[in-house]
């Protein structure tokens, strides 16, 4: 899979740009505060449909502008593929739109047009941050490619939602509409539960090869998934039984507490090196040794899982890694059909034929290739 196209109108600070991107490596250097993260993000939306940075859609509008809009034309196994996002400010609103082929589609028709694994500084914290930002990680990583988990997980979270408001609103809640709520929750959450389960299991054979070949000390680093709450067997049925029990048995708590107890929405992924938890007892070279060895993990089981290796988004982080991290990185994966990455200063051995880019001021031109 390959982007061969990106256009900008009006998105953070490009009023236009129209960039054809190579296959292979393609590096982006430039001072800070010049627009390089900003392709980088327009490229994630094109993937995920939302900005791998927090804050809101209307951010992503130039200033001074009511719409922005980002438009890519990739190639992919199935043939060429367009897509486009339209962000527009309406009063104190803002409205997303999503196109593939010039026709406006629902968010999940446009989900997995374009699979892409961004790395960001702030994911070098995902071994010592919270839960929820691992979920998160799971979430954008299978959505993507697994249409009946986005689903699924659409459905709990609505549901999710729902019971929230319903146990803060009222201390004595309908109870027949509770059970309507629970149904859904046990339901839904067990596909959730699965495919994560099974795409965890995938990042950890994958992590720990990727870990023993870097760490030179013979460190074993381990992925483990805890579901919030436990099952027997690994089948659909026998984990929404574990659910619609467990709800049960939290029901009275809830109530009192007026909030949603148990469920995949409180599920973690832990990482422990050589047995013991790498959030609290390891070094920072060792965290981010392990965030690398998993954010490879990531690219080569959506990879392997679909036959088309993703766009790679590497949003300056190898200048917060050493020479070496940096290099087994970008050579970890390998056979990318192609990668982005941007940096203040050309990063240290870039493979042969590397694109470079220089971005100043929202202007980028191309400087040329890396020789053999």
């Amino acid at each position: 899979m390959r982007l061969e196209r990106l256009a900008l109108s009006n998105v953070r600070n490009y009023a236009l740009l129209d960039l054809e991107p190579q296959s292979g490596l393609n590096v982006f250097i430039g001072a800070n505060a010049q627009g390089k993260s900003n392709l980088l993000e327009a490229i994630a939306v094109l993937g995920i449909g939302k900005s791998f940075r927090s804050g809101r859609d209307a951010d992503m509008i130039r200033d001074g502008c009511e719409r922005g809009m980002i438009r890519g034309e990739a190639v992919r196994g199935e043939g060429r593929v367009q897509i486009g996002c339209s962000i527009v400010k309406n009063g104190n609103s803002t409205r997303k739109t999503f196109t593939r082929a010039g026709r406006n589609v629902r968010y999940a028709q446009f989900l997995g047009a374009l699979t892409v694994v961004t790395f960001v500084p702030a994911d070098l914290q995902l071994v010592t941050g919270t839960p929820g930002e691992r979920r998160a990680f799971l979430n954008t990583a299978l959505a993507q490619q697994d249409a009946e988990y986005y689903r699924a997980l659409s459905h709990y979270q609505a549901a999710l939602r729902q019971k929230s408001a319903l146990l803060r609103a009222d201390g004595n809640p309908d109870e027949e509409l509770l059970a309507v709520y629970d149904r859904t929750l046990a339901e839904s959450g067990a596909i959730v539960v699965l495919a994560r389960q099974s795409f965890v299991e995938a990042l950890a054979r994958e992590a720990a090869i990727a870990h023993e070949r870097w760490s030179g000390r013979g460190e074993r680093l381990e992925l483990r998934y805890a579901p919030n709450v436990a099952f027997e067997a690994a089948t659909q049925e026998a984990v929404r039984a574990a659910l619609a029990s467990r709800l049960r048995e939290v029901a009275r708590t809830e109530r009192l507490r007026r909030m949603p107890l148990a469920g995949p929405h409180r599920d973690d992924l832990l990482a422990t090196l050589d047995g013991r938890p790498l959030s609290n007892f390891g070094s920072q070279g060792q965290q981010r040794t392990a965030v690398l060895a998993l954010k490879v993990a990531e690219y080569l089981v959506m990879r392997d899982r679909s036959g088309e290796a993703p766009l790679l988004l590497l949003d300056d982080v190898l200048s917060e890694l050493d020479e070496q991290r940096a290099t087994a990185f970008l050579g970890g994966v390998g056979d990318y059909e192609q990668a982005y990455v941007t940096a203040t200063q050309r990063p240290p051995r870039l493979p042969a034929q590397s694109a470079l880019f220089i971005v100043d001021a929202a202007q980028v031109r191309r400087e040329g290739s890396v020789a053999c």
